[in-house]
């Protein structure tokens, strides 16, 4: 899959994960986990860079004795999640088009 592409399915992916309620690295890993494979060292980075644009805000918290960060969505980071939803029509569109030779034989 297309990096870019990747990118930005897993950033909407992460955001939906705690659109609900505020959470941690390891619980929206385990959210996923059904839906998408993603490891640390793949979400941290997410994070930040949604963090950086304003999308999902972080809080730490002291848990066991140790510091626990959890991540809350901002308005930005809805209208993420709307734009993502606005443009799914648009990429099953391309799909259709690019598996049309397929349907027809």
């Amino acid at each position: 899959m297309d990096t870019q592409l990747k990118r930005g399915l897993l950033d909407v992916c992460v955001l939906a994960a705690i659109k609900n309620e505020d959470s941690y690295g390891y619980r929206i890993i385990k959210d996923m986990q059904p839906y998408v494979s993603l490891s640390e060292s793949t979400l941290y980075p997410i994070l930040r860079r949604l963090e950086t644009a304003g999308c999902l805000t972080v809080r730490s918290m002291e848990h066991n004795g140790r510091l626990r960060k959890y991540y809350h969505i901002t308005p930005a980071g809805l209208d993420r999640i709307e734009e993502f939803r606005d443009d799914w029509q648009e990429i099953q569109a391309i799909y259709q088009f690019v598996t049309r030779e397929e349907e027809h034989g």
